[in-house]
């Protein structure tokens, strides 16, 4: 770890990676503005949104999973979609404790509004990653995690609330 003392060239190259994280983050608020003017929600509704159009009657422990959310965000998601009319929820014939999603009709409207992606520029950039290179990001963006002593649970809100 390198101390305040540390040689110019050590600061610079800091200051260069401080840079390049302002970048990525700016570009994630940028796109999730985007979205919630065009459309007036936030980027994990709009998310969850296309994830129940593309898996109609999915669950909500599989959105949450397919999210990689807790249940509890899910549900928060669902339910201000559902009083918004963009989601139908109907209970399990057999198990009333489990439910099915299904988008509406003013739903589909509004998401062929959006700019994609759906889920947002920073998983979308993920994805295209050589498998290297995001195996070695992991393993970078681990050792900086240990070292903000952060807590790693945060890592189950999704961009577009923080």
């Amino acid at each position: 770890m390198p101390h305040k003392n540390a040689p110019t060239s050590q600061t610079v190259h800091s200051s260069q990676v401080l840079r390049r994280f302002r970048v990525v983050f700016n570009a994630i608020r940028s796109h999730f503005k985007q979205i919630e003017k065009q459309v007036g929600l936030g980027g994990a509704q709009v998310w969850a949104l296309s994830m129940v159009r593309d898996q109609p009657g999915i669950g909500m422990s599989e959105l949450a999973k397919r999210m990689d959310v807790h249940q509890s965000t899910a549900s928060n998601l669902v339910r201000v979609l559902q009083q918004k009319a963009l989601l139908r929820m109907d209970k399990d014939a057999q198990d009333k404790r489990h439910v099915h999603l299904y988008t509406t009709p003013a739903a589909l409207e509004l998401l062929a509004r959006v700019p994609g992606p759906f889920e947002g520029v920073l998983p979308a950039a993920l994805d295209e990653l050589h498998p290297q290179t995001l195996q070695r990001l992991d393993q970078d963006l681990a050792e900086l995690i240990a070292l903000l002593k952060a807590d790693e649970t945060a890592g189950r809100i999704p961009l577009a609330q923080l």
